[in-house]
């Protein structure tokens, strides 16, 4: 049986009184980076939460379409609980919400072992490896989504927000006539998650807001609470936010970028500048470097996770296609901005918009710490446009290839924890089966008439 240390609760529940609050939301992402929890009433908040707030385990394999995988431990063990103990370090007051905060929850087993399939346990398992190796991972995250309003015209009932084309860059109501944007950045400014800056991205309805770097797990954290953010927002403009990797045939992909640097713990300084070092780098870096490509097939499987993923790629898509990196090159896989000191970093431009924050940063950090702890070397950086085959590796193309890669590559995978890597391919081999039984318009459209 779990047993928490609820010393936290009650005071936390009296600042939240204190505040005028009296609902706190606990929430932690599934598999796919839904936002799962429940409302609890600030007055029973302590008793309520203190020995871990009951789910059913099987909310890890609940689909969209609402079916259930029967993933380990799930369907076919009974449909057993999983119990979510709030981290009350995490509580927000919501802005928007008047009265109700915010709280991460880690999640468990009944025996207060971390549940294998929580996304924010496997990060906190790869961030530990860091730590025993006295490095500190800091993350930044880009995330692109689009904006859209309803159209009972539109095949699909939604068309794109402030129709326009050429408007990357812009702000003000040139590109946000309703000014949705504005609105968001201002909540969200409000709410504590450090976002910066926002701006209207390459394509129609489309928007960019940064975030600040952080240790990797705030960042994850941030990002997660980010995202169901702004689709809460949408909500309340009578909009719909999506983040999926590529909605529209006739415009780009939403990316999900990650900055990726680290810290010296033992002597307090960057790990990633080196001003003798090659191209300005040090050898961790390097190393990292050369981790991340020698592990990229297995990575797109969790930082491109869905069958629309890899309908972002190709050439000419300012997303990567390749498994290259260069030097301030947005058209490589990895990227290094110009910047050295303590602004050294990389910039890994594989993931898209769909991915979940814990399991983008986790394979990326896993990847690299596979570099760092084998001492791999990384070949020479991509000279000019990097979308030629004849250069560097292919990245998975699909899916199911990406997938393979993933269950293959189990030295990648073992840093990941084998629960949740198994969990994870039942739940994404379900989505392609489920996909490959379904009767596409385009199919409608391409052979109806003539056949």
């Amino acid at each position: 049986m779990a047993h928490f240390d609820e010393s936290g609760l009650q005071p936390a529940a009296d600042r939240l009184t204190e505040m005028d609050i009296d609902v706190v939301r606990i929430g932690y992402a599934d598999i796919i980076g839904t936002d799962r929890g429940r409302d609890v009433l600030v007055n029973r908040f302590a008793r309520t939460t203190g020995s871990g707030v009951a789910f059913c385990r099987s909310v890890y394999g609940t689909t969209p379409g609402g079916d259930v995988v029967d993933i380990e431990g799930g369907l076919s063990a009974g449909l057993p609980d999983i119990l979510a103990f709030p981290d009350v370090d995490t509580l927000l007051p919501i802005p928007w919400e008047p009265g109700v905060a915010h709280c991460i929850a880690d999640v468990f087993n009944p025996d207060g072992s971390p549940s294998a399939e929580s996304p924010r346990a496997v990060l906190k398992r790869v961030v530990e490896k860091f730590a025993e190796l006295d490095m500190l991972p800091i993350v930044g995250p880009e995330l692109e989504f689009y904006i859209l309003e309803a159209d009972d015209k539109a095949p699909n009932g939604w068309r794109r927000y402030g129709e326009s084309s050429g408007n990357v860059y812009v702000s003000g109501l040139r590109g946000d006539p309703e000014n949705v944007l504005l609105k968001s950045l201002r909540l969200l400014g409000d709410y504590g998650i450090e976002v910066v800056a926002a701006n209207h991205e390459f394509s129609s309805g489309q928007f960019e807001i940064n975030l600040w770097h952080s240790e990797a797990l705030d960042a994850a954290d941030r990002a997660h609470r980010f995202k169901a953010a702004i689709k809460e927002l949408a909500r309340h403009e009578d909009k719909l936010a999506t983040f999926m990797a590529k909605p529209f045939n006739d415009e780009g992909g939403s990316g999900f970028h990650l900055h990726f640097s680290m810290w010296d713990l033992a002597n307090e300084k960057p790990l990633f500048d080196d001003p003798n070092g090659l191209h300005g780098l040090s050898e961790v870096a390097q190393q990292a470097i050369a981790g991340i490509l020698h592990h990229a097939p297995a990575l797109a499987a969790v930082n491109n996770p869905t069958i629309n993923s890899y309908k972002r790629f190709g050439p000419d898509t300012l997303a990567p296609w390749l498994i290259d990196w260069g030097l301030d090159n947005r058209s490589a896989m990895v990227r290094i901005p110009p910047e050295r000191g303590k602004a050294a970093r990389l910039e890994l431009r594989l993931g898209d918009a769909s991915a979940n924050p814990y399991l983008a940063i986790a394979g990326l950090l896993a990847a690299a710490y596979l570099g760092i702890k084998n001492k791999l070397t990384a070949p020479d950086p991509l000279e000019g446009y990097g979308y030629d085959p004849e250069k560097a590796e292919m990245l998975p193309q699909r899916l199911e290839t990406a997938l393979e890669a993933l269950e293959s590559d189990t030295e990648f995978g073992d840093v990941l924890g084998s629960g949740f890597v198994n969990t994870f391919l039942a739940y994404k081999r379900h989505e392609i089966d489920r996909f490959r039984a379904y009767i596409t318009d385009w199919e409608f459209d391409e052979y109806t008439y003539h056949i």
